[in-house]
């Protein structure tokens, strides 16, 4: 059976403690289903880019890339970044493992291993499944995520289990119409993703992980993230064709990325 061209795409900002480990995650039962790692720095303000550096320099045979945005485009705006250079060079597959060493890439080897992933458009990282382990997770946060997850099966008439895990797998197939380029720049770009599987009739898994709150610095402002949640919802369910309509703050013609080092 032919090998699958597989990128796993790393988005990184301000995670100078976490990217080493993150990196050191990708042994030889990771790197046997990994054409190439993409570590996309989205304009890190602190060492981030040259811890990345320095541990390219010592495992000079990993194909690891270091690209870096050319403005800060929030993690939306990397995912972009990274789907564009999967699209452009031929990948089947995108993996995203957030760079701040919340969620472990080991938990996905099973779905590497049986090709689960083939099966689906997406597999998409469940944090609060049956079979999930949270470590540091607030039960406050917890039961505020599984009250969104409701509201988003209710609105897509299927069953959710995350919003947004840093964990997910994509199929270059489902992204050839770059129909995500409309969506928020923010953390609530994978809000968008989700509804665009359903509305797209594309196919999608969840798969339990563990996940981790260790010395992670949050970007999250509670509030104003739990209202945007909110009103994209809602807006989709007043209009399901709204998921066609550009939901940036800022509007952005290419998202552009360099090679580092």
């Amino acid at each position: 059976m032919e090998k699958d061209r597989i990128l796993l795409f790393i988005p990184a900002y301000n995670c100078e403690k976490q990217i080493k480990r993150v990196l050191e995650q990708l042994d030889d039962k990771v790197m046997r289903y990994v054409t190439e790692v993409v570590v996309v720095n989205n304009r890190s303000t602190d060492d981030t880019e040259k811890q990345v550096l320095d541990y390219k320099l010592f495992h000079w045979s990993m194909p690891l890339k270091l690209l870096r945005n050319e403005d800060n485009y929030g993690l939306g705006g990397s995912h972009k970044v990274a789907f564009d250079y999967a699209l452009k060079n031929g990948f089947d597959y995108v993996i995203v493992l957030h760079g701040d060493d919340q969620g472990n890439i080991h938990d996905f080897l099973p779905v590497l291993k049986k090709r689960i992933y083939r099966a689906y458009d997406c597999v998409l990282g469940g944090r609060f499944m049956l079979k999930s382990r949270l470590k540091g997770y607030s039960a406050f946060r917890t039961f505020g995520n599984v009250i969104f997850n409701f509201l988003y099966a209710l609105g897509i008439r299927q069953r959710v289990f995350d919003l947004g895990a840093g964990l997910n797998m994509y199929s270059t197939d489902m992204l050839k119409d770059r129909f995500y380029y409309r969506f928020p720049d923010d953390l609530t770009f994978n809000c968008c993703m989700l509804m665009a599987v359903r509305y797209y009739n594309q196919t999608a898994r969840f798969y339990p992980i563990s996940w981790r709150e260790d010395d992670q610095i949050s970007n999250v402002k509670m509030a104003s993230q739990a209202m945007k949640t909110f009103r994209i919802l809602f807006r989709y369910l007043d209009c399901p064709t709204s998921i066609r309509g550009d939901y940036r703050d800022k509007y952005v013609e290419h998202y552009r990325a360099e090679e580092i080092g």
